[in-house]
């Protein structure tokens, strides 16, 4: 029997969602909530009196897991609110000894502070210290092409926090002054519809304010004028290019879902997927261990962790094959003996041809004439 689940078409709540409107979105569930509970009516119709019964008491007890689940998630999200707070403390004296505000040795007063300004900067905080602990991480790292990297160095804290209509959460990037662009903070803000699952609705970025030529996101390029040309100077061409900062300018999706195709659909939503990806590596990992990434550590746990999952996989795959060498093994035994049985008739029925052959043949008595070999 069918499991009423698989008759929901994820297909549909992407064509809501690529509409760009929650409420299409929820035109589509309520469609499929009643053709569920439809098929769910005739399902029991066709029980039995008891069966019906049991099912019955099956569907209460069902009810009453649902309200402890709902309860598990409530009680959940205010944990999490919870810890959240007490972390905070914990980040500050990271975001202090990151960027130099204190020494491990205790807090520099404003007035020390005012004679080190002069001094190497080098001599402050963990220079890089964000910049590394990204880098380090699989995901980003393939984010962060090469022209990224100076202006992540002026990266001084990152911070998460959950915001609750629309629910989602928000990370905030906060710069120090730096010569490719005049923010201090770049925000990117998920919306989500539900975030257990978790459903995306929508990404929102922050405009970056470049300064002139040290914009990230695009490169300039310059072309000669054909020859002939009346126009003798070279042709300025911009160009998109790949950059961690394309971050904050997360792919849109259209207002009506007419404008855009299957298979921009599915590009899309592919594209919103790694978004999301991205998002929550820096939410979950980089944020709340992020000296572990900085040294290299959280990398490398990472690492055994997927060699302990390859591990496994490589294990069912040998059991797997060892199965198919089994059955191909008996094929073969099954194989040989009909090959033997039918051999044993072919060689008979040769042997019976040569023999008559040879007694027809013009040459010497029992000579054999060459056989030949069947195409």
């Amino acid at each position: 029997m069918s499991n009423p689940k698989d008759n929901f078409n994820v297909a549909d709540l992407s064509a809501a969602l690529n509409a760009g409107d929650r409420a299409d979105l929820v035109n589509v569930l309520k469609n499929k909530l009643q053709d569920l509970t439809g098929k769910h009516t005739n399902l029991l119709e066709n029980l039995s009196p008891n069966v019906r019964k049991r099912v019955e008491v099956l569907r209460e007890i069902q009810s009453q897991h649902d309200e402890l689940e709902a309860k598990f998630f409530e009680e959940r999200a205010a944990l999490e609110a919870k810890y959240q707070k007490l972390y905070q403390p914990l980040y500050t004296k990271r975001f202090d000894i990151v960027n130099g505000v204190v020494e491990v040795d205790g807090a520099v007063t404003e007035a020390a502070a005012d004679q080190e300004e002069d001094k190497d900067a080098e001599g402050k905080g963990v220079p890089d210290f964000w910049f590394t602990a990204m880098k380090n991480n699989e995901v980003l790292a393939e984010e962060i092409s090469e022209r990224d990297e100076g202006a992540l160095k002026f990266l001084k804290d990152i911070k998460w926090t959950r915001i609750e209509n629309p629910k989602g959460f928000k990370l905030e990037f906060f710069f120090d002054t730096n010569p490719y662009f005049k923010n201090t903070v770049l925000t990117k803000t998920y919306h989500m519809i539900d975030e257990d699952e978790p459903i995306l609705e929508k990404a929102i970025g922050t405009e970056i304010e470049w300064y002139p030529g040290k914009c990230l996101t695009q490169k300039i390029l310059k072309k000669k004028p054909k020859k002939g040309s009346k126009n003798a100077k070279p042709i300025m061409k911009t160009e998109q290019c790949e950059s961690f900062f394309n971050f904050f300018s997360p792919p849109q999706v259209p207002e009506d879902e007419e404008d855009i195709d299957e298979d921009a659909a599915e590009e899309l939503q592919g594209l919103m997927e790694q978004d999301y990806d991205i998002g929550s590596t820096i939410r979950d990992k980089i944020i709340p261990h992020a000296v572990s990434w900085f040294t290299g550590e959280a990398a490398e746990d990472d690492f055994a962790d997927l060699e302990d999952e390859d591990d496994e996989d490589d294990d069912e795959v040998d059991d797997e094959e060892d199965e198919e060498d089994e059955d191909d093994d008996e094929d073969d035994e099954d194989d040989e003996d009909e090959d033997d049985s039918s051999t044993k008739k072919k060689s008979s029925s040769a042997a019976r041809k040569r023999i008559g052959r040879a007694h027809a043949a013009d040459g010497p008595a029992g000579e054999r004439p060459p056989e030949c070999k069947q195409q």
